[in-house]
């Protein structure tokens, strides 16, 4: 293994100092491996957080028109209630605060019971689950879908509305609505390798990739042999249409998400990014709006995933207002 680190122990609070040290608008809670905005604003708070390993989510969300807190667990491993009830508490304005939370059983737990602490403390909390991943099948009999890089369109468009004074009601109407109008579906070319442990996960042939791949390394929908990237587009965009077309279809505009899992190089996100576009275009698809970069990781595994979202009036003006955080900027 080879990594710049200083031990396998101390990598995540490592990080964290290195991400502070950098963007000093954003202050570290010691020992709690939470990373808070230093000026509180007036409005509801927004945390989200989760096992680490997914840079720059969720640290590098942080910021105006995204999260007020993020707390980081062991890399790929929860936070505890502990740590997440000091970000709620850093988050916290008197407005109430929005937890925004991946489908992990793991994340599920100590979120839910951080709520009940923090309610215990007369601290006004709900929360939103993110399931955009359309590789595992949503049941209500287990966890179900996965929550994956759709999580970054949930940040951005619950901060703008949190922006504008919206209450805590209005903030996690808009959160569902963002949910129930995103998909997603990854793909990996390789393992990656957690710190503690010193090697790949698994193995993947020169020749072979996984489609469906999850963002901790887990079972994807099956693997096959290496395709271009034209026709890789159309697999994975095939398995999002489908799954759109049981809630009303695709729709007519959508903003795209080509996410890189760690080890892809841009070139080869952009020629994905072309290739999804092309696709969109034929079957009528307007594109609103494109990021193409590292945005929701697995450590160094080569791979990418795909999100779409569908566009309404509302969901373009919270997706164009402003953003400054230390891994997206932008709006007018």
């Amino acid at each position: 293994m080879k990594k710049i680190i200083n031990s396998p122990e101390t990598v995540v609070e490592d990080m964290l100092r290195g991400i502070v040290a950098a963007n000093p608008q954003l202050a570290l809670a010691e020992g709690m491996s939470v990373i808070y905005r230093k000026e509180m604003s007036k409005k509801v708070g927004l945390v989200s957080g989760g096992g680490s390993g997914h840079e720059p989510a969720h640290a590098g969300y942080v910021g105006r028109g995204m999260l007020d807190a993020a707390v980081s667990g062991n890399v790929f491993s929860s936070p505890d209630p502990e740590r997440i009830l000091e970000a709620i508490k850093r988050a916290d304005s008197g407005k109430g605060v929005l937890l925004i939370i991946k489908n992990y059983s793991g994340d599920c737990m100590n979120f839910t019971m951080a709520q009940e602490l923090a309610e215990m403390e007369d601290i006004e909390v709900d929360y939103v689950i993110v399931r955009d991943d359309v590789a595992v099948e949503d049941s209500l009999h287990s966890t179900g879908r996965r929550g994956i890089a759709g999580t970054v369109f949930v940040h951005k468009i619950c901060g703008a509305m949190a922006e504008t004074g919206g209450s805590l009601e209005q903030v996690k109407a808009v959160a569902e609505k963002t949910i129930a109008n995103v998909r997603s579906i990854g793909m990996a070319l390789s393992s990656c390798t957690i710190p503690a442990i010193g090697k790949p996960g698994f193995a993947l042939a020169e020749d072979e990739m996984e489609i469906g791949m999850g963002i901790h390394g887990e079972p994807g929908v099956g693997r096959c042999k290496i395709m271009p990237a034209k026709e890789l587009a159309e697999v994975m965009l095939d398995r999002i249409i489908r799954d759109f077309d049981k809630d009303g279809g695709i729709g007519g505009e959508v903003s795209l998400m080509v996410n890189g899992y760690g080890a892809t190089p841009l070139m080869e996100l952009f020629i994905l990014n072309a290739e999804v576009g092309n696709i969109l275009h034929e079957k009528g698809v307007t594109i609103y709006k494109t990021y193409v970069g590292n945005y929701m990781t697995a450590l160094d595994m080569a791979g990418s995933s795909i999100t779409l979202l569908r566009m309404d009036e509302e969901l373009k003006s919270l997706l164009d207002a402003v953003v400054d955080t230390p891994a997206l900027k932008g709006g007018a």
